[in-house]
């Protein structure tokens, strides 16, 4: 594994402003929002809320963002949509931290919905973003390529672009003070995703933690999963996926999209017994896996269905 020194990257950090986004005279170009059928539902207010040790939830009703504190400073998973930025400052604010205090962001993948507002949270954190060796390009333009099933010939709505990312390797490792983060390559819902992992510990035991990316298949426009033209074919490179997470070690599971992981309901059963963490679940990768298994053997039977005719 390779692990990246975090003092050489923060050399060249800018250096982050304490005033809120509402008050910045600079916030329109990364933070204006993006309209979509689902972007108002996804983007309702979520309060934040403590998934275990020093893991939160700061993302927004339909989104996922997460916080991991270390003693050395932040870091953030994802970024949601840019008008996800003053929900996701306000929720670093209530648990008691600071944006300024956020040293790595993290990317799933490189859609809008998920990178959006990364670019905002950057400016106004300083933070170093990581992606994987195709997200990085990605996220440096904000426009999908053309192989991403998304892409509808080039309708596939574009983000914020992002001045400086890390291209992070498979299997690479981002430390900050005293967690190590694991970057685990899951391609196929788009090229570049990343699922990635942590352990939280206390004095007793150590808990193994998944982001789980995205596993769906959602193709747009002629996009097709069994498209016999591609080598390797997207199936197939989604199927291994969706083994990798199934495969992974793991106690806690939280979804890009939180709902695939019931992380609401979990949360709630936590405020109502705090005694018995909700979120803590071995069989949680697995379910997620099969379920997305489930997912591609359908989208595989609609394109055969439709190839037919």
């Amino acid at each position: 594994m390779i692990q990246i020194a975090l003092a050489a990257l923060l050399a060249t950090a800018p250096m982050a402003t304490a005033t809120p986004p509402a008050t910045r005279a600079d916030t329109a170009s990364d933070m204006v929002p993006i309209d979509c059928d689902a972007c108002a539902d996804w983007n309702q207010d979520q309060a934040p809320f403590r998934i275990i040790g020093n893991t939160y939830y700061v993302g927004v009703h339909g989104v996922a963002a997460v916080l991991i504190q270390t003693r050395a400073g932040l870091i953030l998973l994802d970024g949601d949509l840019p008008q996800s930025v003053p929900l996701i400052v306000a929720h670093i604010r209530a648990l008691g931290f600071h944006v300024n205090d956020v040293r790595w962001i993290l990317s799933s993948h490189a859609h809008f919905d998920h990178a959006g507002g990364i670019a905002a949270l950057q400016r106004l954190s300083g933070a170093n973003v990581a992606a994987s060796t195709l997200a990085a390009p990605v996220l440096r333009t904000g426009l999908l390529p053309a192989d991403d099933p998304q892409y509808d010939g080039g309708k596939g709505r574009g983000f914020p672009p992002i001045a400086h990312v890390h291209a992070t390797l498979d299997g690479e490792v981002i430390r900050l003070g005293e967690v190590a983060v694991t970057a685990h390559y899951t391609p196929g819902h788009t090229p570049g995703g990343v699922t990635w992992t942590w352990q939280d510990c206390d004095p007793w035991r150590c808990r193994d933690i998944v982001y789980a990316d995205s596993l769906n298949a959602a193709p747009l426009g002629d996009f097709r999963f069994d498209d016999p033209t591609r080598h390797p074919r997207p199936a197939d490179v989604l199927r291994r996926s969706i083994d990798v997470v199934r495969g992974l070690p793991c106690d806690v599971i939280v979804s890009v999209h939180p709902g695939f992981t019931n992380v609401f309901a979990k949360a709630a059963t936590n405020a109502r017994d705090p005694a018995h963490n909700a979120f803590l679940d071995p069989t949680g990768c697995r379910s997620y896996a099969d379920a997305a298994q489930a997912t591609l053997d359908n989208e595989l039977k609609r394109e055969a269905g439709n190839a037919a005719h």
